[in-house]
């Protein structure tokens, strides 16, 4: 039988930790136990801070836990719209900055020794037409040139050396971007934070926040909380307890399945360099081997805001057969969702509101993004420079009618269901003509 759980709970279930006393005074308080807030809880505790983890689930329950793994740390806008949104200074910083991330999350990973299956495999990019190609191509070269990360273009022809399918218009692959187990990632830095000598409390939600002079007072479902300082890290799973920074977050869902064990033979031929992966379409699918190399996961955006409807399920399985005939009668063993957070600038975010500091945002890139963060709003509390960041400038705008409630996300996936009918029509068209797929360079 089909399981609602995520594929990577049967290796690491989200803990539930031993109930504490809520302690009445501590340095830090912060609300969150997922990436976030623990890289934040690890960072000050190690500096010699008192430090309390609130979360309304148990730890890492949200999408820490619920992620595909994947190490892209993609930025959303292209970098000729960050120079036109934000300026070329900050354009620049944040590329820098995206870079200097992905690499301190493997720096963590070696340092400190954390289990999480983590490999360097690369990620292939599929193009869904020609002009997809093309573009990609284009990017590949700019990111080898302006900033000296392996990438490169792969036509149609060579395809099959990174991908078993004929789905695609040739591809790109960047060398930088890795997969791990999101599940075993947090419990390695649960493990770290209680050495670390941080009080970690499970199922306890924050229900209030309100400064008092030069400290606030958090009110928990368990006691309330005098603190120097406050850290949330919601991303997208902000409540009513904080009605400001749920106007600017907007959680949206995404999905992943899970097929049932496959041969060795077949996933050799489907995914023969065991890279990430991903393609063009608007609706943005990314797919991997699972760490052992015996089953496959997709997961693309859940076009739901309520419920556990089955029709996300099939459509992801329609997609993922489309790329993968052989797929066709594999059963699934997982079928799982959890939110990521959208904000109006579409990049990661750092930033402050009546004394609270807020990490979140990270627009479905937060294996990387949430742990780094994290860090600098810890380092931030801490008055060290190393906690200057790109991504910590004004608030998020708030989104227009929103409080909290998704309430446009069918229409917003209805849009994007209908750009990659498009897409379809234009590959219908050029396999009718009998066109080359890429360039065959």
């Amino acid at each position: 039988m089909r399981s609602a759980d995520p594929y990577w709970w049967l290796a690491a279930t989200p803990p539930t930790i031993p109930q504490q006393y809520v302690q009445t005074i501590s340095d830090v308080a912060i609300v969150g136990a997922g990436y976030t807030g623990l890289s934040a809880a690890i960072t000050l505790a190690r500096a010699g801070r008192s430090v309390q983890v609130f979360d309304k689930q148990r730890p890492g329950e949200g999408a820490s836990t619920r992620n595909g793994g994947i190490t892209s740390g993609n930025l959303r806008p292209g970098y000729a719209e960050m120079v036109r949104k934000f300026g070329k200074e900050r354009a620049d910083a944040i590329q820098a900055e995206a870079i200097e991330a992905r690499n301190d999350l493997y720096r963590f990973i070696a340092e400190e020794g954390i289990d999480c299956d983590f490999k360097l495999v690369g990620r292939f990019l599929g193009a869904a037409t020609p002009q997809h190609y093309e573009t990609n191509a284009r990017e590949a070269e700019r990111l080898a040139k302006s900033l000296g990360i392996e990438a490169y273009a792969v036509p149609k022809g060579e395809q099959h050396g990174f991908l078993g399918t004929d789905y695609y218009y040739g591809g790109s692959v960047r060398m930088d971007i890795g997969g791990l187990h999101p599940a075993k990632l947090h419990a390695e830095m649960v493990r770290l934070a209680l050495a670390a000598g941080v009080v970690i409390h499970g199922e306890t939600a924050v229900q209030g926040i309100e400064a008092k002079g030069d400290k606030f007072e958090v009110r928990t479902a368990r006691g309330t909380v005098t603190a120097a300082h406050v850290i949330a890290g919601p991303n997208g799973y902000a409540d009513g307890s904080d009605k400001w920074v749920r106007r600017r977050l907007v959680p949206v869902r995404s999905r992943i399945i899970a097929t049932e064990p496959l041969s060795p033979n077949l996933m050799g031929a489907l995914m023969p360099r065991r890279m990430m992966l991903s393609d063009s379409r608007a609706n943005h699918y990314y797919y991997r081997p699972s760490p052992d190399g015996t089953r496959i996961l997709f997961g693309g955006r859940d076009g739901t805001i309520a419920g556990d409807a089955e029709w996300p399920i099939t459509a992801l399985r329609t997609a993922m057969t489309g790329i993968f005939p052989e797929l066709k009668d594999v059963e699934l063993s997982n079928s799982w969702f959890g939110h990521v957070a959208m904000n109006r600038d579409m990049v990661p975010r750092i930033f402050s509101h009546n004394g609270v500091r807020y990490a979140a945002g990270y627009c479905g890139s937060g294996v990387v993004w949430a742990r780094w963060a994290g860090k600098k709003a810890a380092l931030q509390v801490l008055g060290e420079a190393a906690g200057k960041s790109a991504f910590d400038f004004r608030p998020p705008a708030a989104v227009p009618f929103f409080s909290g409630k998704s309430w446009f996300m069918p229409a917003v996936f209805s849009w994007m269901s209908f750009k990659d009918s498009r897409t379809a029509k234009v590959r219908a068209k050029l396999a009718a003509e009998g066109k080359p797929q890429s360039p065959q360079v």
